[in-house]
Formats: structure tokens, C-alpha cells, sequence
């Protein structure tokens, strides 16, 4: 299921921000996310929404996972971030 701005949605709701939380990651995993990201304004938290849509996507249609990860490849080299 994709929301109006065509984004992964895993079928939930918008979290409820009051209930955010810190998480420690080393500077390599950052940096990672950061290359996931399809553009400068994205959340950590949308980057892992993303990411987990994309496994559950895998067991059920491995070839839409494919179309996600290649669309975020796209970006990623539009923004030269490899």
C-alpha cells in the first residue's frame, strides 16, 4: 500500500510523534540511512518505514521490492551520494 506522495506504507497510521524516542547508531549506519534517503527533508524514521516495507514487500512481491529499491537507487545517484 502507497500513500498519496506514492511512499511505502506499511498499513499503519501515522505514528503519534509524542511518542518518539533516541536510539543510539554508529556513524557508518547513519551514513547508510543517509544514502537511503530520497531527499534532504526525509526522517530517519520514514527511511526505516521505508526499509521495513520493503523486506515484508519481499516475501509477499519480490518484484514491486525490486521497483522500490530501484527508484530509491535512482534518487540516490541523481544526488551522486555512492
Amino acid at each position: 500500500m502507497t500513500n498519496k506522495a506514492n511512499k511505502p506504507n506499511n498499513g499503519e497510521n501515522k505514528p503519534n510523534k509524542s511518542k518518539a524516542t533516541t536510539i543510539k547508531i554508529y556513524g557508518e549506519t547513519k551514513s547508510r540511512l543517509d544514502k537511503l534517503k530520497e531527499h534532504s527533508k526525509e526522517s530517519y524514521d520514514e527511511v526505516l518505514r521505508k526499509i521495513f516495507f520493503i523486506f515484508n514487500s519481499l516475501r509477499k512481491d519480490s518484484e514491486k521490492a525490486q521497483r522500490v529499491l530501484k527508484k530509491i537507487d535512482r534518487g540516490a545517484k541523481r544526488r551522486k551520494v555512492y
